[in-house]
């Protein structure tokens, strides 16, 4: 017996046999449907008093069969196949529709979901019903043919709600039906689909991204919006492209989609509409919300951790950075394993892999936590070098100043105009990882100068991560150990002063205490004096420069002078 899918409750076993027959039913490979195969659909529809899902593939083979509507019946989005967004499903659905007249929207957005071939709409009348047997035989009345087209001319990123573009016939006979060349209609629309797609110019390996956003009460729309904004650019750093934001506001999270059903067929549509291969939550989501997302949306999902995570992998430049990425992204992935698809559930093979029901999935995580325990290994030997290094220099009686900051506040150009080093800068999230110290000259009180050494480090970011902050403890004892603070602020961004929260956030949650710290507005040569003023007044004691105009550095050597003599003297 084959599966029937839909609401069958009070369906009688001679019911469910008609339905399971249709699976052995076959068109002709250029016909939509057929007079005959319509009318026997119209027939069970009648007798169950139910609407009536067939789906059919090009091979003309029943494929599916469910009772109810295309959106309670639609094939869920991991079953249909992927052939790329030039390509249609090479599926379609005929329906029966009891009331009514042409498809609803919920049945053209179910089609639109599925990408389907075409959605037929039998409509059924009350006339004409003749009993025979104690049964009934349903008349169609007349038929609908719908179809998506494609979007030509949309641009990137635009509009907040789902953009479905389709077409629907007007009412026509089941003969007038019956008569349209199905192969002919599928190959012009893949045609069509085909240059809109080449006109897009997609490279296949790049991310094109939707992103989601969730605003829960403890959230201002202010808050909200900068986060969005963030993940945009990190999305962006990641070299992937954002081509639309979309938002629910919910009282609390929907403990298995985060969104609530609704809003996951909006994406669903949304990543099918405009050809998505990337779905990115602002928020961290747990194994299981992912799994369920992309069953339900049939695109991969990452959250705002995984984005990070792809962009220090991208941007880890030395051995040690390589080597806490890589631990970060183990422990990320570890608890994410399940799910992952029937081969990760086959039985494992070789010498030490075997056991009382050993699994590929368990032979893989045990390889995984082999790997992380070697890793963490090598971390606390870095850590011991750092400190070995650290104490040296305490021995030699030179100071310390580590840079801290959001990201991309400026604190690698910073250094470079300081100390004439070379430091890769860019307009991007996290162009640092790792860790970078020169030396400084500065004036002393006294008048006479000083060497200190001065420290690059990775920057912050709202909610770092735990895994990183985990990772990355080797590079961040750089900042507790530090004899004080150069905090630098992108004074130029809108939302500097929850910057100035987050990071202050993360300072306070270290193990160990940082010294003394001297804020240091950046970028103020784009600034308007309202703000300048405002950062005056909350910061009466922080330096105003602009690192990359070289603005403001003698200012701040002496006040790092200051702040080094405070730092060390005898408390």
């Amino acid at each position: 017996m084959e599966t029937i899918y839909g609401q069958l409750q009070g369906l009688k076993s001679s019911q469910l046999k008609q339905l399971n027959r249709l699976y052995h039913q076959k068109l002709p490979v250029d016909a939509i449907t057929t007079s005959e195969f319509a009318q026997r659909l119209a027939a069970i529809s009648t007798e169950i008093n139910d609407s009536l899902c067939v789906y059919i593939n090009r091979r003309g083979q029943v494929i599916r069969v469910g009772v109810g509507s295309p959106r309670q019946t639609q094939i869920p989005a991991m079953e249909l196949p992927r052939y790329g967004e030039g390509r249609l499903s090479g599926i379609r659905c005929i329906t029966t529709q009891l009331k009514g007249e042409g498809p609803s929207e919920s049945s053209l957005t179910a089609m639109a979901i599925q990408r389907l071939d075409a959605l037929v709409v039998l409509n059924l009348t009350g006339e004409g019903f003749e009993r025979r047997g104690g049964g009934a035989t349903g008349y169609v009345s007349q038929s609908y043919l719908a179809h998506l087209i494609p979007q030509t001319g949309m641009d990137e990123g635009e509009g907040d709600g789902p953009i479905a573009t389709w077409t629907v016939s007007p009412p026509m006979s089941l003969d007038a039906l019956s008569l349209q060349d199905f192969l002919e209609l599928v190959e012009g629309l893949e045609a069509e689909f085909q240059r809109e797609f080449i006109a897009r110019d997609v490279d296949a390996d790049h991310d094109r991204a939707l992103l989601v956003g969730v605003m829960t009460h403890n959230l201002k729309d202010e808050q909200f919006e900068d986060g969005l904004t963030e993940l945009a650019r990190l999305v962006d750093t990641a070299g992937g492209t954002v081509l639309q934001t979309m938002r629910q506001k919910r009282p609390r999270l929907h403990p298995q989609t985060v969104v609530g059903k609704g809003k996951v067929e909006e994406i669903a549509l949304t990543a099918q509409t405009l050809g998505s291969n990337l779905i990115v939550f602002d928020r961290e989501l747990s194994p299981a919300q992912v799994r369920n997302l992309e069953v339900q949306i049939g695109v991969r999902v990452v959250d705002r951790t995984e984005v990070i995570l792809d962009i220090f992998a991208q941007r880890a430049q030395s051995g040690a950075g390589k080597l806490q990425v890589e631990l970060a992204q183990l422990e990320y992935m570890l608890p994410r394993l399940t799910g992952r698809g029937q081969a990760m559930s086959r039985l494992g093979g070789g010498i030490g892999t075997r056991g009382p029901g050993e699994t590929k999935l368990e032979t893989e995580r045990r390889a995984i936590q082999r790997r992380i325990a070697r890793l963490q290994q090598e971390v606390n030997e870095l850590q011991a070098h750092r400190s070995r290094m650290r104490l040296r220099r305490q021995h030699q009686d030179v100071p310390s100043v580590a840079i801290v900051g959001y990201t991309n506040a400026g604190k690698s150009t910073l250094l470079n105009a300081l100390t004439n080093a070379e430091i890769y800068t860019a307009d991007q999230l996290f162009a640092t990882l790792d860790p970078t110290t020169r030396r400084l000259v500065i004036p002393t009180v006294l008048g006479s100068t000083q060497t200190i050494v001065v420290t690059d480090t990775v920057g912050f970011i709202h909610e770092l991560p735990p895994s990183l902050m985990d990772a990355f403890r080797a590079t961040l004892e750089e900042v507790t150990e530090a004899d004080a603070l150069l905090h630098v602020v992108d004074l130029s961004h809108p939302a500097w002063q929850s910057q100035i929260r987050s990071v202050m956030k993360i300072l306070g949650e270290m193990p160990v205490t940082p010294g003394p710290a001297l804020v240091a507005f950046n970028k103020i040569d784009a600034v308007d004096g309202d703000t300048l003023a405002i950062a005056k007044e909350e910061f009466p004691l922080a330096v105003f420069i602009c690192a990359s105009q070289r603005l403001g550095l003698e200012t701040l050597r002496q006040r790092l002078a200051q702040l080094i003599d405070y730092a060390v003297a005898p408390q």
